[in-house]
């Protein structure tokens, strides 16, 4: 019973779809001359160019051929230019290092100074300087 369900629904979809075809070539627009063509015609006329201006436009520089120099002053623009951003980025980047660096020692000594005046409070004799060299043997 299943498969002929299936079997319905295969067909019943067919059909559609070639309905919806049939309609679609009979919308389509048609080759013929229109009134617009002429109008439109004109239009292309005044926007592209000729073809001698489009094949110069297009005419690219040969491989061998040397540059011109504002294709060399531009290249050389774009390269100084990139050089400083990266030298600006690179330097931007040392300086958080260096800063980050900086904060790290800071922390440390804090932290070793901090060790040592424990050490100094612990060991303390009631004697002055209170160091070890300057306690009495008993």
């Amino acid at each position: 019973m299943a498969w002929r369900q299936l079997l319905l629904v295969a067909c019943f979809s067919a059909a559609m779809l070639l309905c919806m075809l049939r309609e679609g070539t009979g919308a389509s627009v048609g080759t013929g001359q229109g009134p617009g063509q002429e109008a439109r015609k004109g239009m292309e006329e005044k926007v592209f160019v000729q073809e001698s201006d489009a094949s110069n436009f297009l005419k690219k520089r040969g491989k061998r051929s040397p540059k011109s120099r504002e294709e060399v002053t531009a290249e050389n623009r774009q390269k100084l230019r990139a050089d400083e951003l990266r030298r600006e980025y690179h330097e931007e980047q040392r300086n958080e290092f260096e800063n980050f660096v900086e904060e790290q020692n800071d922390e440390q000594e804090e932290r070793n100074r901090e060790a040592i005046e424990q050490w100094r409070q612990w060991h303390y004799d009631g004697l002055y300087p209170p160091y070890l060299y300057n306690r009495h043997h008993i």
